[in-house]
């Protein structure tokens, strides 16, 4: 059973959207935190102060509301670098963990990767790792490695990885799989990549929300990160890297703020971060995410993980003694990231995501941008539940009881 270690009643005061009931007048059960996470009051208050009082751009005028919005802004970027345990000079604000990952293959691959050079995946890979190193492998003849999970026990097979990464120049690996749960092993990838030369790029969209991540002491090169999946807003992110890479990267997108001078002949670009922020900075999803991590840092992430397991690792549990469930994954494990990923041998997986909504039940359903490893796994799709913060045990106990009649009514 859950340890109580939070205090769940007032966790979840601080979520409005909890409170909602769906038009079928169920109470609403948010289980797909692996997708997005919910927003606390303080996030939502903290965007709408900006809009309401200092509403302006940053970076561009001298006048009160543009230094309050640029203060602002870098006070932000202060206090998420500081929750990932960098600075501020290693933190690249973008759109999300996607752009963070297109910016490695724009911004560095293209000017330090060649024909023939080796760039390791995994086929637990989201979309947004595996694309732009295929695009780049069309572009300029790099060679993508994919290593295999073993379907076993749903781990990366960490023999193949020791094979895939010999003469590699790069390795992308994600931190946790937003199928599986699964933690990977990035200590010893980080160090295997290393010692073979090669640099290394972590997913951790699904890691942010679940343990510290601490950039400097993790020692990877790269490390993309999403804020809606760590109670933070939609529409940013970072990317996180070591500042004598950074020093080698060129432009991603040129414009406005990026430039030191434009002149008819030519430009001249900013240095550091500046240089891969163009245009508008996204400043109230910035504000937004820097109260989130401010919010966040008030629990110990080990009592947030250590409940987030058990949830998953109990629900895991009572879904295996229903006729007909499998479960992809081992939630049961304690590096788990509390999700659970299941089928039905006969409901569809659509179907069953349906009459679980009808209860008032938000879970996930279909390739979860994981195509290769739904390939894997020999299926089209999987349905998905996703533990987080505020979820509660009374709300796991529902949901096997719901699952249990969906399944005896209609299997």
């Amino acid at each position: 059973m859950c340890t109580m270690t939070l205090n769940l009643k007032k966790i979840r005061s601080e979520f409005p959207i909890l409170e909602r009931k769906l038009p079928n007048g169920k109470q609403l059960v948010y289980f797909d935190n692996a997708a997005t996470s919910q927003k606390p009051k303080c996030v939502i208050s903290a965007m709408s102060n900006y809009y309401e009082q200092y509403n302006s751009n940053a970076h561009r005028a001298n006048h009160t509301l543009a230094d309050e919005a640029t203060t602002a802004l870098e006070t932000a970027r202060e206090n998420i670098a500081n929750f990932f345990g960098t600075s501020p000079d290693q933190l690249i604000y973008t759109s999300g963990a996607t752009e963070a990952i297109n910016l490695v293959a724009f911004s560095w691959a293209r000017q330090n990767l060649s024909k023939d050079d080796i760039v390791v995946l995994t086929e637990m890979e989201h979309h947004a790792d595996i694309v732009p190193w295929q695009q780049l492998s069309k572009e300029i003849g790099i060679e993508v490695r994919y290593v295999p999970i073993d379907t076993e026990t749903f781990s990366l097979d960490m023999e193949a990885f020791s094979v895939a990464v010999s003469g590699a120049s790069l390795v992308c690996v994600v931190h946790t799989s937003n199928v599986l749960g699964v933690r990977n092993p990035i200590e010893q990838i980080i160090q295997l990549s290393h010692s073979s030369g090669a640099k290394v790029l972590l997913d951790c969209a699904q890691g942010a929300p679940h343990e510290k991540i601490l950039f400097d002491e993790m020692n990877a090169d790269f490390v993309a990160i999403s804020a809606h999946k760590m109670a933070g807003p939609t529409g940013i992110g970072c990317l996180l890297v070591k500042k004598e890479i950074m020093d080698h990267m060129s432009p991603f997108m040129t414009g406005g703020s990026m430039i030191r001078t434009v002149t008819i002949e030519g430009s001249t670009f900013q240095e550091g971060h500046a240089m891969f922020e163009t245009g508008t900075p996204r400043i109230a999803e910035a504000i937004g995410w820097g109260a989130a991590v401010e919010w966040l840092d008030k629990f110990d992430m080990h009592d947030v993980h250590s409940h987030v397991q058990n949830l998953a690792s109990w629900t895991a549990s009572e879904m295996r003694k229903i006729p007909g469930i499998r479960i992809y994954g081992n939630p049961e494990n304690k590096q788990g990231s509390g999700a659970v990923s299941f089928l039905h041998e006969t409901i569809q997986s659509l179907d069953l995501a349906l009459f679980l909504d009808e209860g008032g039940f938000a879970v996930r359903t279909g390739h979860h941008c994981a195509q290769p490893l739904m390939d894997a796994l020999n299926v089209p799709s999987t349905n998905r539940i996703s533990f987080w913060i505020y979820n509660t045990m009374e709300e796991a106990e529902m949901f096997v009881e719901y699952l249990k009649y969906v399944v005896e009514r209609f299997s």
